[in-house]
């Protein structure tokens, strides 16, 4: 065979030892979860995966809202910055998270999402609940525990989060009245006022919930204590805002035996 490297007219062929090694593209993890209650946390097939500050708030944004351009997730995350520096710290909050987590943030038709097999715990909690809202079955040991009363991303101040706080906060709070009525329908009233004390420690000035543990006490036969759960959200309305509960409350009693109504009642502070 000639030797065609000296001559530069003609194309060079790499022998065997020359080409560079075969490099396998890089394989998405088995699974991925984003966990986001009660603190973050991303772990891949099991193993809990390190990210600095920056790439965990990058990982968070597009797990909460899916699908975000460039632009509008660059300007999400640092909305002082200048916009051709807010893209250039996206760029290399990608390069890390896609370094500990291999393909784990990918970018289609000009937007950018996590991986499509991407496990995140809010969306979890959201599609509960909302199969809840629609009059789907009620797993009375996942609500009654509190399994998903943790805060999400506690410690975080990031202005961006303050909507999806609000939202999630006010769906658990309408799911857990929903599954409180549930349960008290099918009988199982020491449940539903569990899952209705929840709420309200949650949430004290939440009448809903106040009326909703007056039915619970009322369809067990409880006047007395209905009595007593309705006195005291009387006295949390006037206290805090100055105002009586609503007819839909008042009329849960009308026409009932006062019970022990103003006598010893322990009224919280």
């Amino acid at each position: 065979m000639t030797d065609t490297r000296g001559n530069p007219d003609v194309p060079h062929q790499l022998t065997a030892a020359e080409r560079p090694a075969h490099r396998p593209a890089q394989r998405t993890p088995g699974r991925v979860t984003v966990a986001l209650l009660g603190g973050f946390r991303l772990t891949l097939d099991g193993s809990d995966v390190e990210l600095p500050g920056g790439a965990q708030r990058l990982t968070a944004a597009l797990a909460l809202s899916g699908r975000m351009s460039r632009s509008r997730l660059a300007g999400t995350l640092w909305p002082e910055t200048e916009e051709h520096r807010a893209l250039a710290r996206l760029r290399t909050g990608i390069w890390r998270v896609n370094q500990a987590a291999p393909e784990l943030v990918v970018t289609a038709a000009g937007e950018i999402a996590l991986h499509a097999r991407t496990e995140v715990d809010v969306r979890d909690v959201v599609d509960r609940s909302l199969r809840v809202l629609h009059g789907g079955e009620v797993e009375p040991a996942v609500w009654s525990s509190g399994e998903d009363a943790g805060d999400l991303l506690p410690g975080w101040e990031d202005e961006w989060l303050a909507d999806a706080r609000e939202r999630l906060r006010q769906m658990r709070l309408h799911v857990m009245e929903t599954v409180a009525e549930r349960l008290c329908e099918t009988g199982s009233y020491g449940l539903a006022i569990e899952v209705a004390l929840t709420v309200l420690r949650a949430d004290m000035l939440r009448e809903s919930a106040h009326r909703v543990l007056v039915r619970v006490h009322l369809a067990e036969g409880n006047i007395g204590e209905a009595w007593r759960a309705y006195e005291t959200c009387v006295y949390v309305l006037d206290r805090e805002l100055g105002v009586r509960p609503t007819r839909a409350t008042s009329d849960l009693l009308a026409g009932r035996p006062p019970g022990v109504r103003r006598r010893g009642l322990s009224h919280p502070h």
